[in-house]
C-alpha cells in the first residue's frame, strides 16, 4: 500500500521535475549562444543567433540530464510539500503536451531576439505603415552597449531608457539581468528628437510639464528712467512712491451661481480655502500700498480676509452690494504709509427709477501721504483713490453710463480742492468694457456723444447689430431729479451756496427814500387823496439818487454743449496699453467661456500734452501722479496653455493689476 502511494506521488514529481529542468537548461542554452559573436539577420526572418557546435551543445544537454535524474529522487522530498491540487494539474497539462514546454521556451527566446533585432533595425528607417509590408532587407546587426538604468520622476517603477544612434560595444553581461538600450549618442540641443512614422507625418515627443509660475510668468515693466514730456529725467528733489494693486478676487457665491463657466477647472482648486490661501499668498507676494478689491464676499471679508489683511499692516474699508448681494468692494491701504482724511462709498440703485435700478456699488478715499520726519517741513498733495464694479449686463450699456456718472460725480467731490483743481485720482476696478469702447473712451477722453446709440455697443463686450429690436440711447440720458449734470457733477457743486443776506442800517436805508424809483408812481397805483395823489419832493438836504448796482452773484459759467454729450474734468488715462507688442497680441484680465478680453483697469490723473498732432496722455506736469512702472499682463494664448482661469497658480478669473506711482514732495 505504501509502495503504490510513492509510486503514485513520485512518478508524476519526477516527469514535473524533468520538464522544469529542459526549460532551465533552454534558458542556459540561450545565454550561453547569446554571448557568442554578433547575430545577423537572415532570410525574411531574424533567427536565433548561431552559436558553438550543435555537437557540443547536444553532449553539454546530455550530461546535464544524466546529472539531473541522479539528484530528482533526493529532490522529491522537498517537492511533497507543494500543494497537490496544482501538482496534479500542471503534470496532466504536461503529459497530454510532452514537447509544448521545450517549444515555447524556443519560441519565447527567438520572438525576444526577433524584437532586438527588429527594433535595432528600424531605429534609422521609418517604421512599416501597416503589417505585412515587404519584408526587411538583409542588414548588418546592430552593436549593443550597457547603459545604466534611468528613472523618471513620473515613472518611479519604470526604467527610462535613452534613445539615441547606435555605437559600438559589446555584449558583457547577461540580458536578462542588465537593462539594455542602444548606446546614445549626442543629439544637438536645438533640434527636438522626432519620432518617424511612414504615413502619420512627424510626431514630436511628448511635452515635458512646465509649471504653472513659469507659464504665468508676469515681468515688471520699469519706466522709472525714461525721459518725461519735454525729455528731461525725473527730479532730484524728493519724491513719494508707492504701488496700488487692483484685483477682482472672484466671489464664491458668484462662482457657485455660475458653475458652467468653471467646467475647465477641478473642484479641489475652486474651494475657498485653496483659493484663499492662493490670494493671501499674492498679496504679501506684490505686498502693495493700497489693495483695491472687487467681489469680495462678505462673510468670507469679515471672518478671514479683514483679519489676515489687518496682520499685514491694512486698514480696510468695505461696502456690500445693496440689496440680497452677498459681495462688494473693498479698499485697504497700510496707515503706515497714508493716513484716511475721508471715505465716501457711493450705492448706484435709486428707487422708482428704471435706469438705475441695479445693486452695484463703489468706494472713494482720500488719503494724505505720510512722509518722513526728516524730510523737514515739506508737504504731499492728498490722493483719491476709486474702486468700483459696474453692471456686467453687456445689453445695458445706458445702465453702464449712469453708474460711471454717478461714480465720477462722486469723484469730483471727494478730489475738488478749494480752489476749484483736483488733487491726484486713481480710478480702478471691473468696468465690464473693453478698450476703445465708448465707455472707456469717455473716462479717457472725458466726453461722449451717445444720442443714438445702441446700448450694447457701450461697452463693447458683445455684438448685438444682429438683432432686429436694439436699445438706443436717448436724450438726456437720466432725469434731473437725480441731481448730476451732464458734466458729471453734483448740482450743489455747480452752484455754490450763495452768501448770507447783507445787513444794512436805518440811515443808510433812508437814503433810498427819496430815490428816483421811488419818487415814480407805479402802474395800478390806487388813487387815493393825500396819499397817493402827490408826488413826493426830494428835501433840501437829501443826497442825489444813488446808482444801483448788480450786486447779485454771478451764475457759473459752462461750456456750452451739444445736446446728448456727457462730459467730465477728471483727465484721466490708463496705467496699461492693452496690447503686448513683443508678442503682437492684445492683453488680457480675464477669460469667461474660454474668450479673453481686457475689463479690469487702473486709471490715473495726468494732464494731456500735445505732442504735434498726438497727444500723450501718460504724461504728467509737476504736482501730479507720475507712473513708475507697472506689473505685465498675458495675452489669451498664454493663458490657455495654463487651462485658462482659474488653476492651480491663479485663483481668480481675473488677472491682478499692479502699478507703481511716484507723487511730488513740496516744500512749505
Amino acid at each position: 500500500m505504501i509502495a503504490s502511494c510513492l509510486c503514485y506521488l513520485l512518478l508524476p514529481a519526477a516527469r514535473l521535475f524533468r520538464a522544469l529542468s529542459d526549460a532551465f537548461f533552454t534558458c542556459r542554452k540561450n545565454a550561453f549562444l547569446a554571448k557568442s559573436s554578433s547575430p545577423q539577420v537572415d532570410g525574411d526572418f531574424a533567427m536565433a543567433p548561431r552559436g558553438p557546435d550543435q555537437e557540443e551543445c547536444e553532449g553539454l544537454l546530455q550530461q546535464w540530464q544524466e546529472e539531473g535524474s541522479s539528484q530528482a529522487l533526493s529532490t522529491v522530498s522537498e517537492g511533497l510539500l507543494v500543494d497537490k491540487g496544482v501538482a496534479e494539474s500542471s503534470l496532466a497539462h504536461l503529459m497530454d503536451n510532452p514537447g509544448e514546454q521545450d517549444a515555447a521556451s524556443e519560441d519565447k527566446w527567438s520572438s525576444r531576439q526577433l524584437s532586438d533585432l527588429w527594433v535595432a533595425e528600424n531605429l534609422e528607417e521609418p517604421f512599416p505603415e501597416v503589417l505585412g509590408e515587404d519584408p526587411l532587407p538583409e542588414v548588418e546587426g546592430p552593436m549593443w552597449a550597457e547603459v545604466p538604468v534611468q528613472t523618471g520622476p513620473q515613472y518611479a517603477d519604470c526604467a527610462v531608457l535613452p534613445v539615441g544612434a547606435l555605437a559600438a560595444g559589446q555584449w558583457e553581461e547577461d540580458p536578462a539581468v542588465v537593462a539594455w538600450s542602444i548606446a546614445p549618442e549626442p543629439v544637438p540641443q536645438e533640434e527636438a528628437p522626432i519620432w518617424p512614422f511612414e504615413g502619420l507625418g512627424q510626431l514630436q515627443p511628448p511635452p515635458v510639464e512646465i509649471p504653472y509660475h513659469e507659464i504665468l510668468w508676469r515681468e515688471w515693466e520699469d519706466f522709472s528712467t525714461q525721459p518725461d514730456a519735454q525729455g528731461l529725467e525725473a527730479g532730484d528733489g524728493p519724491q513719494f512712491q508707492f504701488t496700488l494693486m487692483s484685483y477682482n478676487i472672484l466671489a464664491q457665491d458668484l462662482m457657485q451661481q455660475s458653475s458652467e463657466l468653471y467646467l475647465h477647472c477641478h473642484p479641489d482648486i475652486l474651494s475657498w480655502n485653496y483659493r484663499f490661501a492662493n490670494l493671501m499668498q499674492e498679496f504679501q507676494h506684490w505686498d502693495p500700498d493700497i489693495l483695491c478689491l472687487q467681489e469680495v464676499q462678505e462673510d468670507h471679508y469679515w471672518q478671514q480676509l479683514e483679519p489676515s489683511l489687518r496682520m499685514m499692516g491694512f486698514t480696510c474699508f468695505y461696502k456690500r452690494r445693496t440689496g440680497c448681494k452677498t459681495d462688494g468692494c473693498a479698499v485697504c491701504y497700510k496707515p503706515t504709509r497714508f493716513r484716511l482724511l475721508c471715505a465716501s462709498p457711493v450705492e448706484y440703485f435709486r428707487p422708482g427709477l428704471e435706469l438705475l435700478n441695479r445693486d452695484n456699488v463703489g468706494l472713494v478715499l482720500l488719503l494724505q501721504p505720510l512722509v518722513p520726519e526728516g524730510l523737514g517741513q515739506v508737504s504731499v498733495a492728498p490722493l483719491c483713490v476709486a474702486n468700483t464694479h459696474v453692471l456686467y449686463n453687456p445689453r445695458r450699456g445706458d445702465v453702464k453710463l449712469a453708474q460711471m456718472a454717478i461714480f465720477l460725480a462722486e469723484v469730483d467731490k471727494v478730489a475738488r480742492l478749494s480752489d476749484g483743481s483736483h488733487c491726484p485720482i486713481i480710478l480702478c476696478g471691473d468696468l465690464n468694457s473693453v478698450p476703445d469702447s465708448p465707455l472707456y473712451n469717455f473716462i479717457r477722453d472725458g466726453e461722449l456723444q451717445y444720442h443714438g446709440m445702441p446700448a450694447w455697443k457701450v461697452s463693447g463686450q458683445e455684438d448685438f447689430s444682429h438683432q432686429l429690436y436694439q436699445r438706443k440711447l436717448q436724450a438726456p440720458l437720466w432725469p434731473s431729479s437725480l441731481g448730476i449734470t451732464d458734466c458729471c457733477q453734483y448740482v450743489t457743486s455747480c452752484h455754490p451756496k450763495r452768501s448770507e443776506k447783507r445787513k444794512y442800517s436805518r440811515d443808510f436805508l433812508l437814503r433810498f427814500r427819496f430815490c428816483s424809483i421811488a419818487c415814480q408812481r407805479p402802474v395800478g397805483l390806487v388813487l387815493m387823496e393825500g396819499v397817493t395823489d402827490t408826488k413826493p419832493e426830494r428835501p433840501a438836504g437829501w443826497a442825489e439818487p444813488v446808482v444801483e448796482e448788480d450786486i447779485s452773484e454771478p451764475e457759473p459759467d459752462f461750456p456750452r454743449r451739444t445736446v446728448g454729450t456727457i462730459q467730465h474734468c477728471l483727465h484721466l488715462t490708463s496705467v496699461y496699453t492693452h496690447f503686448l507688442p513683443q508678442h503682437g497680441r492684445p492683453e488680457v484680465t480675464t477669460m469667461p467661456l474660454g474668450l479673453g478680453m481686457t475689463v479690469d483697469y487702473i486709471f490715473f490723473s495726468a494732464e494731456s500734452c500735445e505732442n504735434g498732432n498726438r497727444t500723450d496722455r501718460r504724461l504728467c506736469h509737476d504736482g501730479t501722479l507720475k507712473l513708475l512702472g507697472r506689473l505685465s499682463l498675458l495675452s489669451e494664448e498664454i493663458l490657455w496653455a495654463a487651462n485658462g482661469l482659474p488653476n492651480p497658480f491663479c485663483s481668480s478669473d481675473h488677472l491682478c493689476l499692479l502699478a507703481s506711482f511716484e507723487m511730488e514732495v513740496t516744500a512749505l
